[in-house]
């Protein structure tokens, strides 16, 4: 559904103590999407994960996607509303993602389902 929240992606220090505080806390179990970072996720609800990743102090922070039906049209639109979109990336076999920021700067990201999503060019 446009617009519905359907990840958020939380990059942590220590992914290892995150998902300790974050079971601890919801009782969410964790399973391993590792690539070229360590990535975890998690099912909130029947529609929304949570993603632990790691990151540097300077990329450390929370970051929200809403599902589009097309990534590329979403970008446009963010483009043309004043904000600012990075290229979409796959996600093989699940779909498709872009981070961007609104006019005042906030990071969020756009999230397109899509089954047929390519593995990136640099990790084929």
């Amino acid at each position: 559904m446009r617009g519905q929240v359907v990840n958020v992606e939380i990059s942590v220090s220590d992914t290892e103590r995150a998902r300790a505080f974050w079971s601890g806390l919801f009782g969410w179990e964790w399973q391993d999407f590792s690539g070229p970072t360590e990535y975890h996720m998690t099912r909130a609800d029947d529609t929304t994960g949570v993603a632990l990743s790691n990151a540097t102090p300077e990329t450390r922070g929370t970051r929200v996607y809403y599902d589009v039906e097309d990534i590329q049209a979403g970008i446009t639109q963010v483009k043309e509303l004043g904000g600012r979109a990075d290229e979409a990336m796959p996600v093989p076999n699940m779909g498709w993602f872009v981070t961007c920021r609104d006019p005042d700067g906030n990071d969020f990201g756009l999230w397109q389902s899509d089954e047929d999503a390519p593995m990136p060019a640099e990790m084929g």
